[in-house]
């Protein structure tokens, strides 16, 4: 097992605050009470929940009950890792050979630092200042034996010492009094409290045969780090190449043409320089900086990959959509950069040509690029409980944008498979029993009689089989636009498979099962 690495940790408590404030259109007031939740737990909240009783791991109704005015914002991991990037490599810039803990934690070898600034506690008080002025206020610093020691430090460092130094050698001791919940492992912290095993000093005065037979390898790695052990390096991250490109307007322009026309070259220069590291961009981000600070930012999407064409028209599509009343003059600046990006060769032209499928898209493109973004669009399916609701058009090259609606949940809606005919404006039908008298559904859901015969378009079929009713509701607390329907399936004698909607007595087909 190799020894500890002399490790300089940075921590940023609560970042995914910081990364929601630093990207909010909005931001919220520095008192504010925010809280970042993924699956309805708190991950991460502001001081001013904090001081309301707000914790971390609570669950959502709870830490609303305790602070009925709290922000709630949805984790989102990309966010956090967005903007925390640029963090990253101003830190680089004095400090460089700096690893990525993940999103708020950063780590780096102390040797070169400490040697350059004069010792371990004035480098990391350097790393502190810098932040600092950057806006980065309360971020906390520490040295120690392995990055899990300096973590663990950073944590206890005193908001107005934001500095701690662990000296070597002295590792397992200040871990020691740490509660074994510190290794965020749950499950192993579990049983090791069942156990009578409390703090990370209990577990490093285990013998380490005994822990390897009860929790092999893993248990093993645990025990090394509470007992100051920690043999992993610093792993410097390989900086990414710069692929983003600024363009400023001086002074600003307000005409769209103007704007399209001085991001030819810079859109050119981006694409060439995703071209020299092998890659395409799949996902444009698209930045528009007003004049007096507005700001409009937004991602396009490709169905295949973006060219200096294509770039330029998403420059020009953003300004017709998103920028009408966003921007009181004119705009000062455009940076682009790539949200995602692929293997260039993954996008190569087959042997023999374009495909079908690539012709398509090239036609589509040409008349996308006259007419508009919303000039060509395609359907897909959607969320709602009727079936003309769920046919949502959507842009050409643009990804279904209603994916995250149609996973809502909708009490109602007609599950898969979905008829393959839908009727834009359902049709009216007879449905009776076979005494000839219209089918009515009651006020607890039960059908008059078994339905006998369909009636469409002046046909009378026979119905084989038949499913329902499945009540919809809707607005039930809106008298003006309430509504209350049943659901039917039906096969009638010759194979044919309806969907029916019964609505205040009346009948009528929302679809057929081709």
């Amino acid at each position: 097992m190799h020894a500890p690495t002399r490790s300089l940790v940075l921590w940023f408590p609560d970042w995914p605050i910081t990364a929601f404030v630093s990207e909010a259109v909005s931001p919220p007031r520095p008192d504010a009470a925010v809280a970042v939740f993924a699956h309805n737990v708190v991950v991460a909240c502001s001081w001013a929940a904090r001081a309301q009783g707000v914790r971390r791991g609570q669950k959502r109704r709870d830490a609303q009950a305790l602070c009925p005015g709290l922000q709630v914002v949805p984790a989102d991991p990309v966010r956090d890792v967005r903007a925390f990037a640029p963090v990253v490599a101003r830190v680089e810039e004095r400090a460089p050979g700096v690893q990525v803990v993940r999103p708020g934690l950063c780590a780096l070898r102390a040797r070169g630092p400490a040697r350059y600034y004069g010792g371990e506690l004035e480098a990391a008080r350097v790393l502190v200042r810098l932040l600092d002025d950057d806006g980065f206020g309360g971020v906390r610093a520490s040295v120690a034996d392995g990055v899990f020691t300096a973590e663990q430090a950073a944590r206890s460092a005193a908001v107005d010492d934001p500095v701690r130094i662990v000296e070597p050698g002295a590792a397992g001791a200040f871990l020691a009094p740490l509660s074994i919940a510190t290794l965020e492992d749950d499950e192993f912290g579990s049983l090791l409290a069942r156990l009578g095993v409390h703090t990370l000093g209990q577990l490093a005065a285990l013998q380490v045969e005994r822990v390897r037979e009860r929790f092999g390898e893993r248990g093993v790695r645990l025990h090394a780090l509470a007992g100051g052990l920690d043999s992993q390096p610093v792993q410097p991250r390989t900086p990414p190449p710069e692929l983003h490109r600024d363009v400023a307007f001086e002074p600003p322009l307000e005409l769209a043409d103007q704007i399209a026309f001085g991001m030819r070259v810079a859109a050119e220069e981006f694409i060439a320089q995703l071209g020299a590291h092998d890659l395409v961009c799949t996902e444009l981000r698209v930045v528009l900086t007003g004049e007096r600070g507005e700001r409009s930012e937004r991602v396009w999407l490709h169905p295949g990959s973006f060219d200096a064409a294509g770039v330029v028209d998403r420059v020009r599509w953003q300004l017709a959509e998103d920028a009408q009343g966003i921007f009181g003059s004119g705009v000062a600046g455009v940076h682009i950069e790539p949200e995602a990006v692929d293997v260039a060769a993954h996008h190569a032209k087959g042997l023999f040509g374009a495909g079908p499928d690539e012709r398509v898209h090239h036609a589509l493109s040409r008349v996308q690029a006259i007419l508009g973004h919303r000039g060509v669009v395609t359907p897909t399916i959607g969320g709602g409980r009727w079936l003309a609701e769920r046919q949502v058009l959507v842009p050409w090259g643009d990804r279904v944008v209603a994916e995250k609606v149609r996973t809502r949940p909708w009490p109602g809606s007609l599950p898969d498979p979905l008829p393959a005919t839908v009727y834009p404006e359902p049709r009216l039908v007879g449905v009776t029993d076979i005494a000839g008298a219209p089918v009515t559904v009651g006020e607890r859901d039960v059908v008059s009689a078994p339905p006998a015969v369909l009636e469409t378009a002046g046909q009378r079929r026979r119905i084989r089989e038949w499913a329902g009713p499945w009540p919809i509701s809707e607005r039930g607390w809106d008298a003006l636009r309430a509504r209350k329907a049943h659901r039917f399936q039906v096969v009638d004698a010759e194979g044919g498979a309806w969907l029916l909607v019964v609505e205040e007595g009346e009948w009528r087909a929302e679809g057929r099962y081709d």
